[in-house]
């Protein structure tokens, strides 16, 4: 494989030739092999061609690249606009043009964001929504984050998304997000993506002085409120401290002050940049994938949808790993005003609420997010036979305790999968010892059809996870099949 540059990367993503949109259409691959069911499945590898290996190769190197910029989800709607609109998408507006085949986007306070591809039947009909999130666990600022301690400048943090608080320490940071000023202008801060910016980093301890640590438990290990990175050690002058420069150099470089910071959004992300992982180059770790991973395939999916025969929509949405909350998580109201005004919109002055409702009752809905695979260093944590494996596609989640899709709907997947030449396999956790959630419940409220699947992932919600590339381009493959499914 040719080594990728990241650092002359810089926007190329946004072209159709580097998205490689020539993969052939999922419809015409042969039907997948029925999956393995028991714990000695094969790797999925051994049924890959080699041209299709080059098409999961060249698929990884997009996606790879997508995520290098996309570390938070204002970037990620920004990355998923540019990419939208060199492959034929334009915004939606009141007077779009709702025809078979045309492609528009809509985002909503570019903190989550919706791709279209109107269908030939009507909004009436139903539409096919593959959703997924584009928030990860990472560090955010306090409204007063500076302070100084034992000669050292550093911030307050806070945390968005379930972590792991000692993975955090002694690794590169980048502080990235946005500041809003009162006069109404935007301030936007990135430091420590690229090579020869600053990095931020939260020291840990050395083991030679950490001895009325070691009695701590592993989740203690670093508490909440020890995360605080360092920032800058150069005192103002011998009457002024280090807090006092820090402050005098945002003024200076971006012109905004400590109260400026009560109205930011302020994120410390790892700033390891992605990398393949194993001699075979099979793997990848990369930050964030959790869940910008389903997010990027479904992107990929509707971008290659031409004319559908349902509406397909792909929403990418903010908030998940807080419980889907405020006006751009899940639980908000605005996709489904959105899919009643585009119903309004068709059926003009014949239309009524109930339309609507119908509307979403005949729906589909995939929520996609990855979950943990089988950890080969500690296999147990899953019951093997319903552990889903990295490499092998796929994996439809099957809780249990009322939380799975009904039969049905999991039947029409499994045919759809089947006929797209999509592996697949299936995910339970251990009964009563592990689970985690997704979007999928919110739009379930809507009487909507849902069904919860994703692929697997080692060292979710760390800052580098850790995927297969044949799964994501199965997932890519999946999201296509299922914008269209008649």
């Amino acid at each position: 494989m040719q080594k990728f540059d990241f650092i002359h990367f810089s926007r190329l993503l946004a072209t159709s030739a580097i998205l490689g949109l020539a993969i052939p259409a999922t419809s015409q691959q042969a039907v997948a092999e029925p999956p393995c069911f028991t714990d000695k499945c094969p790797s999925g590898w051994l049924k890959v061609s080699d041209e299709e290996r080059q098409r999961i190769f060249a698929f990884a190197e997009d996606y790879k690249a997508f995520m290098h910029r996309a570390r938070t989800e204002l970037m990620a709607v920004k990355e998923t606009i540019q990419i939208a609109e060199a492959n034929g998408f334009s915004e939606l507006t009141d007077t779009s043009n709702l025809s078979p085949g045309r492609k528009y986007y809509y985002s909503n306070r570019e903190r989550s964001i919706v791709l279209i591809v109107i269908g030939k039947k009507g909004i009436g009909d139903g539409v096919h929504v593959a959703a997924s999130h584009i928030d990860s666990p990472r560090l955010e600022l306090k409204g007063r984050p500076l302070y100084e301690r034992e000669g050292f400048a550093q911030f307050q943090t806070n945390f968005h998304g379930g972590l792991k608080t000692y993975q955090w320490t002694s690794i590169p940071l980048a502080l990235i997000g946005r500041v809003d000023k009162k006069d109404g202008t935007t301030v936007e801060i990135s430091i420590g993506l690229d090579p020869g910016e600053p990095i931020f980093i939260i020291p840990d301890l050395s083991p030679h002085v950490d001895g009325d640590l070691r009695d701590r438990k592993q989740r203690d290990a670093i508490k909440h409120e020890e995360l605080d990175p360092i920032i800058g050690t150069i005192p103002m002058d011998e009457k002024e401290g280090v807090s006092a420069q820090v402050e005098a150099y945002l003024k200076s470089e971006y012109g905004i002050g400590l109260d400026d910071l009560v109205s930011a959004e302020l994120a410390l992300v790892p700033a390891f940049p992605p990398r393949d992982v194993g001699f075979d180059r099979s793997l990848m770790a990369i930050y964030g994938q959790d869940d910008r991973l389903s997010a990027y395939a479904s992107v990929r999916g509707i971008l290659a949808t031409d004319s559908p025969e349902y509406t397909a929509i792909a929403h990418l949405v903010d908030n998940e790993e807080s419980g889907n909350v405020n006006n751009t998580g899940a639980s908000s109201s605005d996709l489904f005003d959105l899919i009643s005004g585009l119903l309004y919109r068709q059926m003009g002055g014949d239309y009524r609420e109930p339309d609507a409702r119908r509307a979403l009752k005949k729906s589909k809905v995939i929520s996609i997010d990855v979950n943990p695979g089988i950890n080969p260093i500690w296999p147990s944590a899953w019951e093997k036979g319903n552990a889903p494996r990295l490499g092998n596609g796929i994996n439809m989640k099957l809780y249990g305790r009322g939380f799975n899709a009904n039969s049905e709907y999991i039947a029409w997947t499994r045919n759809l999968l089947d006929q797209a030449g999509v592996p697949w396999q299936t995910a339970t956790y251990k009964v009563n010892g592990s689970g985690g959630g997704t979007v999928g419940r919110e739009y379930a409220r809507h009487n909507m059809e849902v069904i919860d699947f994703g692929v697997p992932v080692l060292s979710i919600h760390t800052p580098y996870a850790v995927s297969s590339k044949a799964d994501v381009y199965s997932l890519y493959k999946a999201t296509k099949a299922f914008f269209e499914a008649e």
